[in-house]
């Protein structure tokens, strides 16, 4: 299913243009050069991503931006701005706005944007047509947000689910803890959208994407000039989060130093942009998440204590998928629907030997294997049944692991620069699953540094 974009800008060339660099990306793109030509396309049908400057002559993208949230709630909104509309743009995304690209685009940044965008558009369902009297058809949008997601009814879910009601009202600090592919994303943003800060930004942070050179002004932004390659002025995952919650995911990686500068923050709650004097006021809530033994990390010195305890104010554990016995047939056909909504196809249920398959794999990947396993199913299946034979040899035929996989031999350890090209992804994709998709340790175990294994999986269209 092919997206829709809709380009607002007044500069007609430069529109024409986006047009036909994301048209030749497979996406469907509309074009309007003011305010007024937007509203009536708007008024036809809900978007999946409008892109429109700040400045239109005849309005401007915070008005233009309020009316798209009212009349299209799912509609994801980015902002194209010129390097002195950086606060305004901040503003916007207070309001509803998905995230800001500056002007001049670049291409890979307003690709990937619209990609991180249209994943966040997944939490939104759109419901089928309703048809007024008048004939004229109106698309009509449910929000769902957490109550699409299966919240199950086995003992660990409820108890998750009575821990997540509990807390959310409060601005405790919330560190989740559980194996990747548990949900741990998904708990927290249920946390903000029952919080009293739902109305305002949620801003989800990889810690272990971010180079440590760069860490201090990801997080707290910094000033045109403060250093070689700060061209613009540059707002950071703090401020941007201002009012709202900002989400930490793997905030075990955080090196020593910013660990340091993270916990400043915390506890004066101001921060200070790279390069300049002056000292922004945060009001945020903080959650975090991790798949480490941050105990033993503070234990060993890696990890602070002090950094710890500031987040741990309440803790969560997720659970594994393998200890939600009932529930696992329960998310495998929430998963079955969001596949055949996603790739158009019509596959209504599992065989019975496929769901027995379901109820004894052990899941080391959690949700996010058995999404990857049932979507692949749905692509394989031709009829309207999933069966045993599209499911993949692992889960069919699952390898007993009879080491600790926290622990990879030297033997077993497969160096990325021994592969070749046509190898590599392969060697990646085993590497992740033997390490329980933590992609610290994959690095680890192929022998490359954390940034190079996530270019790599880019490369490669490896998402977990």
């Amino acid at each position: 299913m092919s997206h829709k974009i809709l380009v607002i800008d007044d500069d007609v060339p430069f529109c024409e243009m986006l047009k036909t660099f994301l048209s030749k990306k497979g996406y469907i793109v509309a074009n309007a050069f003011n305010s007024v030509e937007a509203q009536q396309l708007i008024g036809k049908e809900c978007y999946d991503i409008v892109l429109t400057d700040v400045r239109l002559p005849d309005s401007d993208g915070i008005e233009l931006l309020k009316h798209i949230k009212a009349t299209c709630i799912s509609t994801q909104v980015i902002l194209m701005t010129g390097y002195t509309e950086i606060k305004t743009a901040v503003n916007a995304m207070k309001l509803g706005a998905f995230d800001y690209v500056a002007k001049p685009i670049n291409p890979d940044e307003i690709l990937l944007t619209i990609k991180q965008a249209l994943d966040k558009k997944n939490i939104v369902v759109h419901d089928v047509k309703d048809l007024s009297p008048d004939n004229n058809a109106k698309t009509k949008e449910t929000v769902t947000n957490e109550d699409e997601y299966v919240k199950g009814n086995s003992k660990v879910s409820k108890q998750l689910n009575e821990y997540i009601e509990l807390v959310a009202p409060t601005n405790m600090s919330v560190l989740i803890i559980g194996d990747s592919g548990t949900g741990k994303e998904h708990i927290a943003h249920s946390i903000h959208l029952k919080s009293k800060r739902k109305d305002k930004p949620y801003i989800a942070v990889d810690c272990g994407a971010i180079p440590k050179d760069l860490a201090s002004s990801e997080f707290f932004g910094h000033i045109k000039g403060s250093f070689t390659g700060a061209v613009t002025d540059k707002v950071g995952h703090f401020e941007a989060a201002n009012g709202g919650t900002i989400f930490l995911d793997e905030v075990g990686n955080l090196s020593y130093e910013v660990q340091v500068q993270l916990l400043r923050a915390l506890q004066e709650r101001k921060v200070k942009p790279v390069g300049s004097s002056t000292e922004i006021d945060v009001d945020i809530r903080v959650i975090a998440a991790t798949n480490e033994d941050l105990p033993k990390a503070v234990r060993e010195g890696e990890f602070r204590e002090d950094l710890y305890h500031r987040l741990n104010e309440f803790g969560i554990v997720a659970p594994k998928l393998a200890d939600r016995g009932e529930d696992i047939l329960m998310f495998a056909n929430y998963f079955l629907k969001k596949s055949n909504r996603e790739l158009e196809k019509n596959v209504n249920k599992f065989s019975g030997e496929v769901e027995r398959v379901f109820l004894t794999y052990e899941w080391p990947g959690n949700l996010r294997e058995m999404k990857n396993i049932i979507k692949r199913s749905v692509l394989l299946t031709r009829g309207d049944v999933v069966e045993e034979n599209v499911l993949p040899e692992e889960i069919l035929n699952p390898r007993i692991n009879t080491h600790s996989t926290d622990i990879v031999s030297a033997g077993q350890e497969e160096d990325l620069k021994l592969f070749s090209s046509r190898n590599e992804e392969q060697a990646i994709r085993t590497a992740l699953e033997k390490v329980k998709f933590n992609k610290t340790k994959a690095a680890q175990v192929l022998g490359i540094d954390r940034k190079t294994l996530y270019n790599k999986m880019k490369l490669y269209n490896i998402e977990l």
